[in-house]
């Protein structure tokens, strides 16, 4: 089975990044930052916070549903806000997707806000609402239940580092992805979490046994090159000793996003 984890950074490169997830043949697509903008008949929206633009793919969530008719769509928004169309106010959801091959069941699932809660009438202020969705499928073919999380982690605006806020999300974390695996059932939490290596947030998740392989094989940066601050490290992708790896790699090329993709094949 193959899991891919990725910060699509509101589809901003569109084509390279509807190219990659076409064709990575990923079982299992856990997806951050991605927009929803039904009545929008608009190919391209701004999100504006103070000074700072950006390009933001207005129904970004759709094409990569019609992009994967083999899969099954699940998309969990974490708020509803302006996006603009010129000067135009367009209310978008962002949140995140998860797309799933439709002949891996899914058997159980929770989707619940790690941080704050949704908000249907704005963004909101820094550090904004977050969510986490977690499923547990079957596999028909090699007879095993899997649990997979995902999680975009809350952006402070004074860095990554540990906070309060950030040690309660991870407890939320780890407490949702409880009720739904079942013990020594394989386990696998990805996403962008915004956090340093050394983050509470993998003493939390520890204790359900889990351990991250961005850090543990060697990898030094899930960035791409359209990311020009400090700070390398945001995604991680974390597994339980159930998790039979038999290749994990930080996607260098294509870039399609600031973040790079986690790509994860296991058994």
């Amino acid at each position: 089975m193959r899991v891919v984890s990725l910060n699509v950074w509101g589809g901003r490169l569109h084509a390279p990044l509807m190219e990659y997830l076409a064709s990575c043949g990923a079982d299992v697509l856990c997806l951050q930052e991605v927009v929803r903008t039904p009545a929008s008949e608009a190919d391209w929206l701004v999100y504006r916070d103070g000074s700072h633009e950006l390009l933001q793919r207005a129904n970004l969530y759709e094409e990569i549903r019609a992009a994967l008719p083999t899969h099954d769509a699940f998309f969990a928004p974490a708020a509803r806000g302006d996006l603009f169309d010129g000067e135009t106010i367009v209310p978008s959801e962002f949140g995140l997707a998860t797309f799933i091959r439709s002949d891996l069941p899914v058997i159980a699932q929770a989707m619940d806000f790690v941080h704050g809660g949704f908000s249907g009438n704005g963004w909101g202020g820094h550090p904004r609402a977050r969510n986490a969705h977690c499923f547990r499928l079957m596999d028909y073919e090699d007879g095993f239940t899997v649990t997979i999380a995902q999680m975009h982690g809350l952006r402070d605006t004074a860095g990554k580092g540990d906070t309060p806020a950030r040690r309660e999300q991870a407890r939320a974390l780890a407490g949702l992805v409880g009720n739904v695996r079942r013990e020594g059932e394989r386990l696998i939490v990805c996403g962008d979490f915004n956090v340093l290596p050394d983050s509470v947030t993998f003493d939390e998740l520890g204790r359900l046994g889990l351990s991250d392989l961005v850090t543990t094989r060697g990898f030094s940066d899930t960035r791409t090159s359209y990311y020009e601050k400090n700070g390398r490290f945001a995604d991680y992708m974390l597994v339980t000793p159930e998790v039979d790896v038999r290749h994990f790699d930080v996607v260098a090329a294509p870039e399609v996003s600031d973040h790079r993709a986690l790509l994860l094949d296991f058994r």
